[in-house]
């Protein structure tokens, strides 16, 4: 995994960082900061555009220790697997590999049922997931944004690999599939806070009303995400 500086302007900064760090340079930063990517098992370094090469790396090595622990600590990358429980929109099922039917992947009752070749159950799995988080956030997104007036134009699953959703200006809704694993206050609480972007694009008190008002528990999901929810990249 090579470092990709997005002005590509300093070279020997990326080949001084090393392989675990990704450098971004953002025109609204006005700090260093570090962030996990579990998803691609890297640490993201984002920079103001005038920070000088050896600001950066100095800021780095002061935190070698915390990006190393956290790396450390990322779930290793896992298949779905026959007999295996899943949380899936707050309920849990058990797959159930059906390798000698061929109607696709199902719900039934405990069971998540997948029919066909073994090495396409992972996918399958996927695609289903996707398909039903499609389904079901758009309908939940609908829902609170008709409570604070507002109106969702499309809703799209993402397999992003740093973050949960996000909310453009033209009122479209994207959401990491992973988040239908996770409990049901915090598929609530991710659905508030991305809704509550159609009415105010920031992180201001007046947005945390506005998630408050459409998800009461909503720092309870938060707080999940925060502990638990780099566990959901382990699913590739």
């Amino acid at each position: 995994m090579k470092i990709t500086l997005l002005t590509g302007k300093t070279f020997e900064l990326q080949q001084a960082l090393g392989e675990d760090i990704k450098v971004t340079i953002s025109p609204r930063a006005k700090r260093l900061t570090l962030r996990i990517d579990s998803g691609n098992h890297q640490a993201i370094l984002t920079i103001p555009p005038r920070c000088s090469k050896q600001t950066a790396l100095d800021f780095v090595e002061r935190h070698r220790g915390w990006i190393a622990k956290n790396l450390q600590n990322l779930p290793e990358t896992v298949l779905f697997q026959n007999g295996e429980s899943i949380s899936v929109l707050g309920k849990t099922y058990q797959i159930r590999h059906l390798p000698e039917q061929h109607s696709g992947t199902r719900i039934c009752e405990d069971y998540l049922e997948v029919c066909g070749q073994k090495e396409f159950l992972h996918r399958r799995i996927k695609d289903f997931l996707k398909k039903l988080a499609g389904e079901k956030f758009k309908e939940l997104s609908q829902a609170k944004a008709a409570e604070i007036g507002c109106r969702v134009n499309r809703v799209c699953i993402k397999d992003t690999r740093s973050r949960w959703g996000s909310c453009s200006t033209k009122n479209n809704i994207n959401y990491n599939w992973r988040i239908i694993l996770a409990p049901p206050e915090v598929i609530d609480y991710l659905i508030a806070h991305e809704v509550s972007h159609l009415l105010h694009p920031d992180h201001s008190r007046n947005f945390w009303n506005c998630v408050r008002s459409l998800c009461p528990h909503c720092a309870q999901g938060r707080l999940w995400l925060r502990r638990h929810g780099k566990e959901l990249f382990k699913y590739s």
